[in-house]
């Protein structure tokens, strides 16, 4: 009898949570939650590839990124610039930046190849500033480049969708 826990689903480009493969690409993207919460922005840039994207589009079921307005839009340039914001001089933005606890979880595999794994995921964060809480829900496309090793494992693209992007999004001083 095949290992239900580890064979792929029939008819689905996608291998199962436990694929060796899936469990690279999600211990990744908990580490990326982890050094956002730590403010280690600079590390954090670096878990992303050259020609990664990052973005939170204000329209939540767009693709076309290029031809509509988004929160963020960020290349490797201008995530080098945000990340040069938040850690260099006084930007009013990084000086009383709220403190951050994200939860990301609920991963669904979507496409799975040697060499990349794109999944889906919820992301649940709490920001703390100046006596009071600020909530915010995302749904999250991520696609991950696997090297050779894990050292080597890199975002290739994520996708933040708030869940209530139709709505005002007030100014954040962190990175989603």
């Amino acid at each position: 009898m095949a290992d239900t826990a580890t064979a792929p689903l029939p008819d689905s480009p996608a291998a199962p949570l436990g694929d060796p493969r899936v469990v690279r690409a999600v211990e990744l993207l908990w580490r990326e939650a982890e050094l956002l919460d730590r403010k280690e922005y600079q590390a954090w840039n670096e878990l992303y590839a050259e020609d990664g994207i990052y973005v939170i589009p204000l329209d939540d079921t767009t693709d076309d990124f290029d031809d509509q307005l988004n929160m963020v839009y960020d290349d490797a340039r201008m995530r080098a610039m945000r990340v040069a914001r938040l850690t260099e001089g006084y930007a009013i933005s990084a000086v009383d930046s709220a403190r951050t606890a994200r939860t990301v979880s609920r991963f669904v595999p979507v496409e799975t190849t040697d060499g990349s794994v794109s999944l889906r995921a919820a992301q649940i964060l709490v920001a703390y500033k100046r006596d009071r809480h600020q909530l915010w829900a995302s749904d999250v496309e991520y696609t991950v480049r696997l090297g050779a090793d894990r050292s080597e494992d890199r975002i290739v693209r994520k996708v933040i969708r708030l869940v209530d992007a139709g709505d005002a999004v007030p100014a954040a001083g962190f990175l989603l």
